[in-house]
């Protein structure tokens, strides 16, 4: 697992930082320790953990984010280091689930101030543990729904960033995830390559709730075969108050 991560990580430009491959290596025998005792993954094969997890995670450090505005000058050659734009940033992973991209993207950039937030108490009480297991700090563990959570003070509004993989489709997964991004920062939806039908049906959901969609970008995952998709929301102005609504409402009857 070592050495794909190693290989991987190189040929998408990102440079980690010390200690950091072995972290993710000690990430990926706790997931699949527990993985036995409760559902985190169906991927339990050690090379696909760390391709079709770990390297797809870290996709969001390759984006860059120079679309909105987020990044300085890249550095080095053939692609950007590992603090070119995370440094310092403050992100919310929604739906995290077994802590997939925010956990990878926290052990890649340790400056990164984390939120995750997951609806199932145990699987947020499984990552404060993996958080202590790793020696990791400014990360918030946080069990609730993501459409309450977007509502309170100090979550509303406030992130730079917002990420979410594999959790709904796009039109509510706007709903969900751009209120929590303050005016200027970006919300980042990981999807297939085939989802350009719901990013279009998105469209005026991202408008309403202040967001813009900028350019989709396809990236391969290394040694894999397999390409997906990050779409970028840029947040313009506040979400609207009312927004999100109940989860009932987000699925019955999409922006």
């Amino acid at each position: 697992m070592k050495e794909i991560l190693i290989q991987g990580l190189s040929q998408m430009g990102i440079v980690p930082p010390p200690g950091a491959v072995d972290q993710l290596c000690r990430y990926a025998q706790l997931l699949l320790e527990q993985n036995k005792v409760m559902n985190l993954t169906a991927i339990t094969e050690p090379e696909k953990v760390a391709r079709l997890h770990f390297l797809d995670s870290a996709a969001v450090l390759a984006w860059g984010g120079k679309r909105a505005g987020l990044e300085p000058a890249p550095t080095g050659t053939g692609g950007r280091s590992s603090s070119s734009w995370l440094s310092g940033k403050s992100l919310v992973d929604v739906g995290t689930g077994a802590g997939f991209p925010g956990m990878v993207l926290k052990i890649l950039e340790p400056s990164l101030s984390l939120t995750l937030v997951d609806s199932l108490g145990k699987r947020v009480l499984w990552l404060e543990e993996v958080c202590e297991a790793l020696s990791l700090d400014s990360v918030q563990c946080i069990h609730a729904r993501a459409e309450e959570l977007a509502l309170e003070s100090g979550f509303r509004d406030h992130f730079d960033l917002s990420v979410s993989r594999a959790v709904t489709a796009f039109p509510a997964l706007c709903e969900l995830c751009l209120p929590y991004v303050r005016p200027g920062g970006v919300f980042l939806a990981m999807k297939s390559v085939e989802s350009a039908a719901e990013t279009a049906q998105g469209s005026s959901a991202a408008n309403r709730l202040g967001g813009k969609i900028l350019e989709p970008w396809d990236y391969p995952i290394p040694g894999s075969g397999v390409t997906h998709r990050i779409v970028p929301v840029q947040k313009i102005s506040s979400t609207p108050k009312g927004l999100p609504r109940n989860w009932g409402k987000i699925k019955k009857a999409p922006l």
